[in-house]
């Protein structure tokens, strides 16, 4: 058991470690290419993301969680199944590939992408490359040896800076993006085989790929109801906008969602970790519940609300003058983003930790009850119109699990709002003083910068006054450590 908690610590170090260093890195990147590439091209980059994340669903079919939850009678064992995985996988993949370069240029119409099914047929050569290295990766995770994934993962951050980039500048498209895209897979190929214990044989067995099967059904279905809620409305968008827009709509999400990536993927692994340990003790899953909540929410909210007031300044500097129109959006979609994260999207990892995913499929079920009309009303007025729909929407699934979560557990929506109420008042205070200057300055980019950090102040400084947020700001690196 000592050992075992040795592990945790250590791949969780490591976890923690590698996804902050590749949420400092790609807002550089996405910075640098935002000032060489138009809108355009980031929209044609979206399309094809969304037809390759769509088919790895069915090329996974759930292998990776079954071979990291699952006991495994011996090493044989497992490696037996590995195999079987893999080449169910890799031949699944293929067979997809090759589906889609026969009907590339009818898919590239139906997302909205017509001309383009060369960059489809292209880019869909992710599929195999990410089934043949997924394998590799769930045993890593498996074993607990996060120290590999780190150097999978940093140099897979570092391919933008020396492949994508420099092919962006001689370039100016779109293609420097795919190629780069297709580098960070084989790379993720090619080292994760090298440094396996485990390579594939010719072995294969109907028996273990049926088992696998009937154990990974749900996950399929789980991982379905996801990428709907991630990419229906992109569907929507691309077919009834055109690229440009599209572009934009993608890249103000992805903008805020490295942001807000620099706090949730320190804690959303640690939270899971933690509330799983729990899952048979309630009161102690519900104490450990509120206070992720709390410390996320110090942190999460004032961020949200800081981008929302500041959307001009953080669109000028991110991705520069040519992506004024993404402005409103990156604003709005920061704000909810706060509020979604601390009151709906933990709530998910409680259900994982329970034992219950089949509860995350019906919040996600009837989320896109209120998404798709919504979406497909508001595109036929415009891209601001949509814009504004869209991040209000999205507020629908904090409702959704508020009911969930109250039946299930008992955890109330009013106690969730009692619990991070000292954050919601130090930010508004923070808004107010904010909206006082910007009424009597002009827009120099400076003085803005020093009133975002004068911002920062006032919110701790009113968050101080209550005495549990006080405790937790002093002593946050100890905090964070202990939870």
């Amino acid at each position: 058991m000592s050992n075992l908690n040795n592990q945790v610590v250590t791949a969780t170090k490591w976890s923690t470690v590698t996804e902050i260093a590749a949420k400092l890195v790609s807002p550089i990147s996405t910075m640098v290419l935002a000032r060489l590439l138009t809108p355009d091209a980031f929209g044609v980059l979206v399309t094809a993301t969304m037809v390759i994340s769509f088919a790895e669903i069915f090329t996974d079919a759930g292998f990776q969680k079954y071979l990291i939850q699952h006991k495994f009678k011996s090493t044989d064992d497992l490696y037996r199944s590995t195999t079987v995985a893999f080449w169910s996988n890799l031949t699944l993949s293929l067979v997809i590939w090759f589906g889609i370069i026969l009907f590339a240029e009818p898919i590239a119409i139906l997302v909205g992408s017509e001309g383009h099914g060369d960059v489809i047929a292209v880019s869909c050569f992710c599929i195999p490359l990410a089934a043949f290295s997924s394998i590799q990766m769930a045993l890593y995770k498996r074993n607990l040896d996060f120290k590999t994934l780190f150097l999978v993962r940093i140099i897979g951050v570092l391919i933008p800076l020396v492949v994508t980039i420099p092919l962006a500048y001689f370039t100016r498209s779109y293609w420097s993006l795919i190629i780069g895209m297709i580098a960070l897979n084989l790379s993720n190929a090619i080292i994760l085989t090298i440094k396996s214990p485990w390579k594939p044989k010719w072995f294969y067995s109907f028996k273990l790929l049926k088992e696998m099967f009937s154990f990974t059904v749900w996950s399929m279905i789980e991982a379905i109801s996801i990428w709907l809620t991630g990419y229906v409305d992109i569907f929507i968008v691309g077919t009834m906008l055109n690229e440009h827009y599209l572009g934009i709509y993608r890249t103000s999400m992805s903008t805020v969602g490295q942001i807000m990536g620099l706090i949730t993927a320190a804690t959303t692994p640690v939270l899971f970790s933690s509330l799983s340990k729990l899952q048979d003790d309630d009161a102690g899953l519900k104490k450990m519940f509120f206070s992720f909540q709390k410390l996320v929410g110090i942190l999460v909210i004032p961020l949200g609300v800081g981008i929302f007031l500041f959307q001009d300044l953080i669109t000028t500097i991110l991705l520069g003058n040519q992506w004024h129109e993404a402005a409103h959006f990156i604003g709005l979609w920061g704000l909810t983003s706060a509020v979604t994260i601390v009151l709906s999207h933990y709530c998910s990892e409680l259900y994982r930790a329970k034992g219950k995913p089949k509860l995350s499929v019906l919040m996600q079920a009837c989320h896109l009850c209120f998404l798709i009309p919504a979406i497909m009303i508001a595109v036929d007025y415009g891209f601001n119109v949509l814009c504004d729909v869209r991040s209000i929407i999205r507020l629908t699934a904090i409702l959704i699990n508020a009911v969930i979560i109250y039946i299930v557990l008992r955890i109330s929506f009013s106690s969730m709002i009692k619990n991070i109420m000292p954050s919601i008042v130090a930010a508004i205070v923070m808004s107010g003083f904010v909206l006082l200057i910007h009424a009597n300055t002009n827009d120099s980019i400076i003085l803005q910068i020093v009133f975002c950090g004068i911002s920062a102040a006032i919110y701790f400084i009113i968050l101080l006054l209550f005495p549990k947020e006080r405790d937790i700001v002093f002593n946050l690196k100890k905090y964070l450590v202990r939870k």
